[in-house]
């Protein structure tokens, strides 16, 4: 196999799926494929390696250039933000973050994530039927980062519609969006901006507080790192919750009786979140850059050549696993939906405490789940999931 002759995926066409045949039958005939932005990595070992290499840095900091977008204000904000940094620059930020994301403080608001679940599904659990992006994953997500932030949770559709604009930032259509992510980045900036203020007044003992008190070896946060790092938090924790709660959905409906295990397994919470995110995971692929020339696997790779290195592919390789089937009883190896090595996503405690709480509880409530009418869905690359998903179920405890 040559470069010549790998497989080709045109990823930048809104129709390409990264779940197609194309993906399986290409990872059967070799390790990597060419595509419109560069190297697709399908194989788990080889992505696993990769991922830990240090001939690569984050590769999403040239997202924005890929499609022509060089300067502005979300030009501006991709390239500050913690995610798109190397080195001390980010090793600082993320010493100064990490204590915000402590799994002590995550861990005391569990019961509150649960009385959020139960209170959402009351609302249609009696109709048999729900539109489930908008009347749970969306609250649901929206609500876990206000109650998080310590601010009003009724203000979660304010943020909510923010982050969705903003999310459009993740997919192939990014260019053609880019009024409405600049919009949504400005009205998101001016919220972070009065929430620091206010807590630089009146410090609580909520996160934004800890934010703004961070400090380690006489360095802290200045307000602009301060406010890349909330917007990320906001849309990151909305944005990535909600899509994957809804793929979750998708993916039990095609395996039901996973589903009746885990309404009476709710102990398996976590481990649905793992299932879920290895075989259909809301970030498709982790992006790394090359730094220098250098071969890997026979594969001679240029300095400055993007890796796009494939999550969903990788976690349901045959050669990883003996059986990739979605099993709720298996034993995986570890997945890559929240990256891995030094770029290993921050905020992975919160989405896995949240998702884990809220799995278990619609599987109690909402029995034998199937599409109601025509579910419609985000590009299946960058980051995908349903934008409406209606469901018909059985009422449950």
């Amino acid at each position: 196999m040559t470069i010549d002759t790998a497989p080709y995926f045109n990823v930048a066409d809104p129709t390409f799926s990264m779940q197609s045949a194309q993906v399986r039958e290409a990872r059967e005939r070799s390790w990597y494929a060419r595509t419109s932005y560069g190297i697709a990595v399908l194989r788990y070992s080889e992505v696993s390696r990769l991922l830990k290499d240090r001939r690569l840095r984050q590769g999403s900091w040239a997202w924005p250039q890929h499609h022509g977008i060089a300067s502005g204000p979300f030009a501006d904000w991709w390239k500050g933000m913690i995610l798109n940094l190397e080195g001390e620059d980010h090793h600082r930020l993320r010493r100064l973050l990490n204590p915000a994301f402590s799994p002590k403080l995550i861990g005391g608001l569990v019961p509150r994530f649960q009385a959020l679940a139960n209170e959402l599904v009351d609302v249609f659990h009696s109709s048999g039927e729900c539109e489930f992006v908008s009347q749970f994953a969306e609250p649901y997500a929206a609500r876990v980062i206000a109650i998080m932030l310590g601010i009003p949770e009724e203000e979660w559709r304010t943020i909510a519609a923010w982050s969705s604009e903003i999310g459009l930032a993740l997919g192939v259509t990014v260019a053609e969006d880019l009024p409405r992510i600049e919009a949504a980045l400005q009205g998101l900036y001016g919220y972070a901006d009065a929430l620091i203020a206010d807590r630089r007044a009146n410090p609580r003992d909520d996160f934004v507080t800890r934010l703004v008190e961070a400090e380690r070896e006489g360095e802290r946060l200045n307000h602009e790192e301060l406010r890349n790092s909330l917007v990320l938090l906001v849309f990151g924790g909305m944005d990535t919750t909600r899509n994957q709660l809804g793929l979750a959905m998708q993916t039990f409906m095609c395996h039901p009786d996973q589903w009746r295990l885990l309404a009476e397994r709710p102990d398996l919470g976590s481990k649905a979140v793992e299932e879920v995110m290895r075989v259909n995971p809301t970030v498709t692929w982790v992006t790394r850059e090359a730094l220098e020339d250098f071969t890997f696997e026979g594969l001679d790779i240029d300095q400055g050549t993007t890796v796009h290195l494939y999550s969903g592919s990788s976690g349901t390789d045959p050669r990883a696993m003996s059986d990739p089937a979605f099993d709720l009883l298996s034993d995986q190896p570890p997945h890559f939906g929240f990256g891995g090595g030094v770029h290993h996503c921050l905020g992975h405690f919160v989405a896995r405490s949240d998702m884990s709480q809220a799995l278990p509880l619609l599987a109690r409530r909402l029995r034998d789940p199937q599409i109601a009418d025509e579910a419609s869905w985000l590009p299946d690359s960058g980051n995908t999931g349903p934008v409406t998903l209606p469901l018909r179920f059985t009422p449950g405890d």
